[in-house]
């Protein structure tokens, strides 16, 4: 794997299309000028969430003692079940919700779940069990994603104005059948190697 094609897994389970209004109900409160500013910095946290994860998941992993076979299958349910939800969404009444709460918000929900999420810290896990010795290789293309991840999710006003309501809809819906196919080969590679390590 490149670290072009990990970046854009990782950009494509980040899901910072799917996650613009989310982030506009949350922010729009709070001047335009603030908003740019509590975006990049949920960004940066979230990096720093998964850069940690990155050098301390395996030692989890083995402390929990989880075979990358295990680890493969559940990151493909993970992403399948985050792909499906990109298609078939649920209710709004979580936005709606966040967009309540006057407060700036500070780490969670921004940053952690929705940018750092489960997903994409099963996918930096998955990344460095199949490829343990480059993990420089996955520090880059974390970065990589993360940079994408600020910019889109920075020009959240402009993205809204330009593609409007249903245009969002329609890039979330393509990135998650992507995503299921990744999801589904992830699951897939797990399983095989699984039965042939075992039968």
């Amino acid at each position: 794997m490149t670290i072009s094609s990990a970046s854009i897994i990782l950009l494509l389970v980040m899901n910072p299309l799917g996650n613009l209004p989310v982030f506009l109900a949350t922010l729009k409160h709070i001047p335009a000028k603030r908003q740019k500013y509590i975006i990049l910095r949920e960004t940066f946290i979230a990096a720093c969430v998964l850069v940690v994860f990155l050098f301390t998941g395996q030692a989890l992993l083995q402390g929990f003692q989880i075979t990358s076979q295990a680890l493969g299958i559940a990151g493909g349910i993970i992403l399948f079940l985050i792909a499906l939800r990109m298609i078939f969404p649920p209710d709004k009444k979580e936005e709606d919700s966040s967009a309540n709460n006057k407060k700036e918000p500070f780490f969670v929900p921004l940053a952690v779940p929705l940018t750092a999420g489960p997903a994409a810290m099963t996918t930096i896990m998955l990344f460095v069990t199949a490829e343990p010795d480059k993990k420089l290789f996955w520090l880059a293309a974390v970065l990589l994603a993360s940079t994408a991840c600020g910019i889109i999710l920075s020009s959240a006003p402009y993205l809204n104005r330009v593609l409007g309501e249903r245009g969002l809809i329609a890039i979330e819906r393509l990135m998650g059948l992507i995503l299921i196919a990744t999801a589904i080969q992830m699951f897939l590679t797990g399983l095989t190697t699984y039965f042939q390590l075992h039968v």
